[in-house]
């Protein structure tokens, strides 16, 4: 299956989640990222904000700040074909719809509070479909793939419903691979499989 075709079956199966179920499919990867020591151990996180059916991150957003954490959302610039990292404080002021009416960082925010990628020590990143390897297909522009691969030192995890996890992925040398996924049933290992966190432990699905 090529990766457009298979892009549109996995979105049309999440398309089909009703709102109950991705509220509370959500709910579960939230109370999973919050756990996990990654996610505890990191002083800045670099996390997406939701839109259509993706794995909502509000909730995610309101307790990693609440937590202390320094908290930076995407700002997606079309013409350059890059994101941006954008430490925001003041959510009310420093949002606004954006692309496709997402919320974004306003320009504003954008001009003061961009912070440059060495200074990120997690990301938490959406996509199309994943695979048991860590392999991610976001949605074909690259952008997070160019953004993380200076950056290798950042742990990178992917946030999905089970229904987006495949076997294998027919990955081309630029897509970045994942250190984790994380669904509502599991933890996946990726890249950092051999690292020293006890994945059983912090398998939900278990």
């Amino acid at each position: 299956m090529i990766h457009k075709e298979l892009r549109k079956k996995i979105l049309t199966e999440r398309d089909a989640l009703s709102r109950e179920e991705i509220i509370e499919r959500s709910a579960r990867i939230t109370e999973t990222v919050l756990k996990f020591p990654p996610a505890i151990q990191a002083e800045t996180i670099f996390l997406y904000l939701n839109f259509c059916s993706e794995v909502r991150t509000r909730e995610l957003f309101n307790t990693l700040r609440s937590a202390g954490k320094r908290v930076c959302v995407p700002l997606t610039r079309m013409k350059e074909h890059r994101i941006d990292a954008v430490y925001i404080d003041d959510p009310e002021n420093q949002l606004a719809p954006g692309l496709w009416n997402i919320l974004e960082p306003t320009q504003e925010a954008a001009a003061s509070a961009t912070l440059p990628p060495e200074e990120i020590d997690l990301l938490l990143m959406p996509g199309t479909v994943f695979d048991l390897r860590g392999g991610r297909f976001g949605y074909g522009g690259g952008f997070y793939d160019r953004y993380v691969a200076p950056i290798p030192e950042a742990v990178r995890i992917g946030l999905a419903f089970d229904l987006q996890v495949v076997d294998r992925l027919e990955l081309a040398a630029h897509d970045q691979l994942l250190d984790y996924i994380i669904t509502e049933k599991r933890i996946i290992p990726g890249r950092s499989s051999t690292g020293s966190v006890d994945i059983a432990r912090w398998n939900p699905g278990r």
